[in-house]
C-alpha cells in the first residue's frame, strides 16, 4: 500500500541558500537508494538510510545529491518502471521519509535532485491497467503506443524496432474476451510500456508531477531517457538488424527526435516558476556532443550528461579530443559541460580502466585491480579539474571495483534475462557499499544486503579508509575541499593546454591553477609549474622539476 502526502504550497518548501548558478560547477553525488544504506534492516537500502548518512555526504564535500527512483513500482527494472509518480515504494519508506530527507539535506547545505521517468510507465500504472481492461477503443490506449500487428492475423509486430534490453520492442496483448489483441511499444522491458507524448493527458500529467515534487522542495530532476519521449511520425521501420549496435551512434526513429525539445521548453518554464534555481538534467544518449548541446539551450534544460566523456578510455589523445569537443559544443549555448566516470548503468571506472581498451562500458572481467585503481584515482583528479559540473557515483570515492563474479541466481538486471540484449552486468556496479570494516553487511544495515558483497570489502569501507592519507576516500575529500576553495577549479568554460608536455601527458592551465596527468605506464619528468596542491600518487619533487609516476594526476597552484 502506498502513502500520499499533500505537498506544501508552491514556493514554501525550504531550499538551501547557495550562490547563483550553483549548478554550473556543482559536484553532484548519485545515490542508488537500494544500495546506499539500509535504515530498517531488511537488506534493502531505503530513504531512512540515506537520510541518516547525509552528514557523510556533507563532509565529503559534494554540493548536491541525486537520488535514483524511489517511487511506487513493481521493481521490474529497479524502480525505473513507475506505477505511481507521487508515491514512495514501501521498500524505500514513505512520503514523510522523503520530506524529512529533503529538509535535512537542505539544512546541511545539500541540494536534492530526483529522477523522473517520463519515457515509460510501469505496466502496473493505473492508466495501463485500465487500457488493457477496457480493450480496443479505450481512450486510455492513446496514452501509450498501441498498434495492430502485421501479418494475416496481426501475429507480427507493427515494426522492426528492438528493445534496448534485447528482443522485440513490442508485446502483444490479450483482449478482454481472451483473443489476441493489439501490440504495445516498450523500448525497454515489456513491463515498461512507452508513453505517447502526442497525447495531451500525458503532457499535463507530467507537468503536475513536476510541480508536486518541486512543491516538496526538490532542487531539480534528472530526466531518464530524455532523448526518447518523441517517436518519428508513423513509427517507421529502421531497416537494420543491428539496432543495438547503433544506439547512441545515430539518430533513431525512437531516439533524439527534434520534438523532444518542445517538451523541455515547457518544463523549463515550470522550473523557472520556483525560487532557488531548480534545474533539469538530461540523460540524453545522442550521436554527438553537438546534438547533446541542443538539450541545454538557454530555454531548455540546465545540464546534460556527457556520455562521450564517460565512454573515453584512459588515453591522453582521446581524452584531450573529448574535452575539447565537449567544451566547444556547450560554449555556443552557454551551458556548463558535465563530466562523469561511473553511474548505475555502466561498469565502475576502477574496473573499466583495469582492462584493455575497446571493451566498452560493460566489462565482465576484474582485470588488474591495482592498475585500475591507480588510473581511477588519476582520472578523478583530471575530471574534477575540468570546468563545469562533475558527477560522482556512490562508492567510487571508496575506489570500489565492479563485482564481476555475482552468481546468476542473485542477478536482478532485466537485461541479463533477455537474449541478444545488453550484457546484463549492471548488477555489478549496484552491490551495496561498505561502511564499516566488519559486520554481516559491512555497516550497510543489520539484515544483510540484497546483493552479496565481496569478502574483501571491509578493507574498502568508509571506516577503514577514514583517516588514512593514502586512501581513495581521503583523496576525494581533499580534492573536493581544494575544488571548493580554489577559483581555478570548476568555474568557467575553457582550459588552456600547455605545449610540449610529452607523449601521453595532459597539462592545462586555469586561473591560478595547472593540472598535469600522466596517462602512460611509466614515470615522466616534467617542469614543476608551481606549488603542488594534490596528487593521485606520490610525486617526487626536485629543483629541476618533478617526476609524475605512471597513471598519475597532479594539481598545482601557480
Amino acid at each position: 500500500m502506498t502513502q500520499h502526502l499533500a505537498a506544501p504550497a508552491p514556493g514554501t518548501a525550504h531550499t538551501p541558500s547557495t550562490p547563483t548558478d550553483w549548478w554550473r560547477d556543482a559536484v553532484i553525488y548519485q545515490v542508488y537508494p537500494r544500495s546506499f544504506a539500509d535504515g530498517d534492516g531488511d537488506g534493502m537500502g531505503d530513504l531512512a538510510g540515506v537520510r541518516a548518512r547525509l552528514p557523510y555526504l556533507r563532509d565529503l564535500g559534494v554540493d548536491a545529491v541525486w537520488l535514483s527512483p524511489f517511487y511506487a513500482s513493481p521493481q521490474a527494472d529497479a524502480g525505473y518502471d513507475v506505477a505511481d509518480y507521487r508515491a514512495i515504494d514501501p521498500m524505500f519508506g514513505t512520503l514523510l521519509d522523503a520530506d524529512g530527507l529533503i529538509r535535512d539535506a537542505h539544512e546541511l547545505g545539500l541540494r536534492v535532485i530526483t529522477d523522473v521517468v517520463p519515457n515509460h510507465s510501469s505496466d502496473q500504472h493505473e492508466w495501463f491497467k485500465r487500457a488493457l481492461a477496457e480493450g480496443p477503443g479505450s481512450a486510455l490506449r492513446d496514452r501509450y503506443h498501441f498498434r495492430p500487428g502485421k501479418g494475416t492475423d496481426g501475429q507480427l509486430p507493427p515494426n522492426d524496432w528492438e528493445s534496448v534490453f534485447g528482443g522485440p520492442a513490442w508485446t502483444r496483448t490479450t483482449d478482454p474476451d481472451g483473443t489476441p489483441g493489439d501490440w504495445y511499444l516498450h523500448l525497454f522491458a515489456p513491463e515498461q510500456p512507452d508513453l505517447n507524448w502526442e497525447n495531451a493527458a500525458v503532457t499535463d500529467e507530467f507537468r503536475s508531477i513536476l510541480r508536486f515534487w518541486l512543491d516538496m522542495g526538490v532542487d531539480g530532476f534528472r530526466i531518464d531517457v530524455a532523448h526518447g519521449l518523441v517517436k518519428a511520425e508513423g513509427l517507421p521501420d529502421l531497416g537494420t538488424h543491428d539496432q543495438l549496435k547503433l544506439l547512441g551512434n545515430d539518430v533513431m526513429p525512437f531516439f533524439d527526435q527534434d520534438g523532444v525539445h518542445d517538451i523541455y521548453r515547457a518544463w523549463r518554464k515550470i522550473l523557472d516558476e520556483y525560487p532557488g534555481e531548480r534545474i533539469g538534467v538530461a540523460e540524453a544518449w545522442t550521436p554527438t556532443v553537438e546534438r547533446t548541446a541542443n538539450y541545454v539551450r538557454p530555454d531548455e534544460l540546465h545540464q546534460a550528461f556527457n556520455f562521450q566523456y564517460l565512454g573515453t578510455y584512459w588515453d591522453a589523445t582521446a581524452l584531450r579530443e573529448v574535452i575539447d569537443s565537449s567544451l566547444a559544443a556547450m560554449r555556443p549555448v552557454g551551458a556548463p559541460t558535465t563530466w562523469v566516470l561511473s553511474n548505475h548503468d555502466v561498469t565502475r571506472h576502477a574496473t573499466r580502466f583495469a582492462n584493455p581498451p575497446g571493451l566498452g562500458t560493460q566489462i565482465r572481467t576484474p582485470g588488474d585491480r591495482e592498475l585500475g585503481l591507480r588510473r581511477a584515482r588519476a582520472a578523478t583528479l583530471l575530471m574534477l579539474a575540468l570546468p563545469g559540473s562533475a558527477y560522482v557515483y556512490q562508492g567510487e570515492e571508496l575506489g570500489l571495483p565492479d563485482v564481476t563474479d555475482l552468481p546468476d541466481e542473485v542477478r536482478q538486471d532485466p537485461s541479463f534475462f533477455r537474449a541478444a540484449g545488453q550484457d546484463g552486468f549492471r548488477d555489478g556496479c549496484r552491490v551495496p557499499i561498505p561502511w564499516t570494516s566488519t559486520g554481516p553487511s559491512y555497516g550497510f544495515g543489520t539484515g544483510g544486503s540484497w546483493l552479496p558483497q565481496p569478502a574483501t570489502w571491509g578493507g574498502l569501507s568508509v571506516e577503514a579508509q577514514t583517516g588514512d592519507p593514502t586512501s581513495t576516500l581521503e583523496l576525494y575529500r581533499s580534492a573536493l575541499a581544494v575544488r571548493r576553495e580554489h577559483p581555478g577549479l570548476g568555474a568557467g568554460t575553457d582550459v588552456s593546454w600547455l605545449p610540449d608536455t610529452g607523449e601521453g601527458v595532459l597539462a592545462f592551465a586555469r586561473e591560478g591553477f595547472v593540472c598535469t596527468a600522466n596517462t602512460t605506464g611509466a614515470p615522466v619528468r616534467i617542469e614543476a609549474p608551481g606549488t603542488l596542491l594534490l596528487s593521485s600518487s606520490e610525486v617526487t619533487l626536485a629543483e629541476d622539476g618533478a617526476v609524475l609516476p605512471a597513471d598519475t594526476t597532479a594539481w598545482w597552484s601557480v
